[in-house]
């Protein structure tokens, strides 16, 4: 497996991959026994990790640590330790997808709405969405991201039963990363799992992605807080991030 070098961004390890990088390390955790975590960090979980200890724990813990958030870019720059590019989640996915349909892994889907009288849940739509794109790929099963914690001994057990190998949740972060860290050693067959946010939303189709400007600009934040205005307060950690990582840099 290949390795990676690791910055540290606010006392928050990322690795220093691009895409293909990060794809080599990512097969080899799909080769070898236990679950790795897979974080995507951006500067709003990078701030968060700065106060919540067991979040920055596991993220030092994880297996693979894309640099997600354009903000992370910047900040490298500043410590003098520039990242190669920015890896986002929404993309690795898609090389995650492509990997498991040519090799007959299955992945299990995780997370985001339910289903109602209108249409199937985030997951089944997306898991839809993902077979017409790489209509090989195995789906072992889906399961909305709408459950209490008492019920989550009967979720692993059903993940489990259903074989998958990889697990995409999406519940929002950072609940998706302690979900898959706290029951990594009880999962059966999962090698791999990511935290991968909205994306499912968007194989879903009940969210658009950023348009092409933005995604090549990295203002895939600002577009959310165009549609999303009541987003600010999370918009506002990026700012934030940044002077904070000016202040450590003069230190």
């Amino acid at each position: 497996m290949e390795n990676s070098k690791r910055i540290r961004i606010l006392d928050v390890p990322v690795d220093m991959v691009n895409n293909q990088q990060a794809m080599e390390i990512f097969k080899g955790l799909m080769e070898k026994p236990g679950c790795d975590l897979i974080v995507t960090p951006n500067s709003e979980i990078i701030m968060n990790a700065t106060r919540d200890q067991e979040l920055k724990m596991l993220i030092q813990e994880a297996g693979l640590i894309i640099p997600d958030g354009i903000g992370l870019v910047y900040a490298s720059k500043i410590i003098g330790m520039p990242l190669n590019e920015r890896v986002t989640g929404v993309d690795f996915l898609n090389s995650i997808l492509a990997f498991l349909e040519q090799n007959g892994k299955s992945i299990y889907l995780l997370g985001s709405k339910p289903a109602n009288e209108e249409r199937p849940s985030v997951a089944e739509l997306a898991g839809q969405n993902m077979l017409i794109k790489y209509p090989n790929l195995k789906i072992a099963g889906t399961h909305d991201g709408y459950f209490k914690k008492h019920e989550e001994a009967d979720l692993v057990r059903e993940i489990n039963e259903s074989g998958a190998e990889f697990l995409c949740a999406a519940l929002g972060a950072p609940k998706q990363e302690k979900f898959i860290y706290e029951h990594r050693n009880e999962f059966a067959n999962i090698r791999a799992g990511i935290g991968v946010g909205g994306s499912l939303d968007v194989w879903a189709g009940t969210v658009k992605r950023a348009p092409i400007f933005y995604q090549k600009h990295g203002l895939e934040w600002l577009y959310r807080f165009i549609q999303e205005p009541s987003r600010y307060k999370r918009m506002a950690q990026l700012p934030l991030f940044m002077v904070k990582v000016i202040a450590n840099g003069k230190q």
